[in-house]
């Protein structure tokens, strides 16, 4: 679905998309980029048309995606064993390179800075890609606990100042000295509101385009909650609708990715 920000209504569906894991668009908002994972393709499309431009076979299931900065690349998390990043040059429109990791890949943040691309696993790890040279240059270890979405936060200067990672079985995040390559701490979000006992973790995270608040999602509290950057003071929370259906409990909406509109003002 395409939502015109100012209306917040439907204008557009995107028919044949089987299995849309993720979708990202060029800067320029010429073209859009979806995953399809019923035919392990990346689906390039002309966003005001609608029409598909091709269809780029990739390595394996596909999950999270990312653009760096030029538009030039697009980035590609194959949620499969033994795991890859596979890039695809957005001129020639073609699988140029799969970059080998040990495991399958859940999601993946782009720095600001355009320097770097941090990718998860559920399989307990989380690399950094230098997307200069293509290689993976430093990996974080988490042992049985599986990576879920991720964030970078920018210092003053533009670099890369700290990663928040969501870890399976979390209800909450861990802060990652970007520089150190080391978990420093571990934030628990509150217990209330609570009451929707589907899943006891934090899935959906991310810094506010103005690198003033990060926000995230809890499935138990069936809400969003947000942080001051950069001393991570609790601000509230956000309460999502629920879902009444006869004969049944009363259900939250689940929670687990989000996105900021560029000026920071809406999520």
């Amino acid at each position: 679905s395409v939502i015109d920000t100012a209306t917040n209504k439907v204008v557009q569906t995107i028919e044949d998309m089987e299995l849309p894991e993720a979708v990202v668009a060029s800067p320029d908002g010429s073209r859009i980029y979806i995953n399809k994972g019923s035919e392990n393709a990346l689906v390039v499309m002309d966003r005001k048309s609608g029409k598909v431009i091709k269809k780029v076979p990739l390595s394996g299931y596909p999950n999270d995606i990312g653009i760096t900065k030029d538009g030039k690349r697009v980035l590609v998390c194959i949620a499969e064993d033994p795991g890859a990043v596979d890039v695809i040059d957005t001129t020639s429109l073609e699988k140029v390179k799969s970059i080998p990791l040990r495991a399958q890949l859940h999601d993946i943040v782009m720095t600001q800075d355009g320097k770097y691309a941090i990718v998860g696993s559920h399989e307990g790890f989380a690399s950094a890609i230098d997307l200069a040279t293509e290689q993976v240059v430093w990996t974080i270890e988490y042992g049985k606990e599986g990576v879920a979405p991720l964030a970078a936060e920018s210092a003053p200067d533009g670099s890369t100042k700290r990663l928040f990672l969501e870890l399976s079985g979390l209800n909450g995040f861990v802060v990652v000295d970007f520089a150190k390559h080391q978990t420093v701490q571990r934030i628990k979000l509150p217990d209330e509101p609570g009451g929707f006992p589907k899943g006891n973790y934090s899935h959906g995270l991310g810094v506010s385009p103005d690198q003033k608040t990060l926000w995230v999602a809890s499935t138990p509290s069936n809400a969003v909650f947000v942080y001051s950057l950069p001393d991570l003071t609790l601000i509230g929370h956000v309460s999502l609708p629920v879902f009444e259906i006869p004969g049944r409990p009363i259900r939250g909406g689940e929670p687990n990715w989000f996105a900021f509109t560029p000026d920071s003002k809406t999520i």
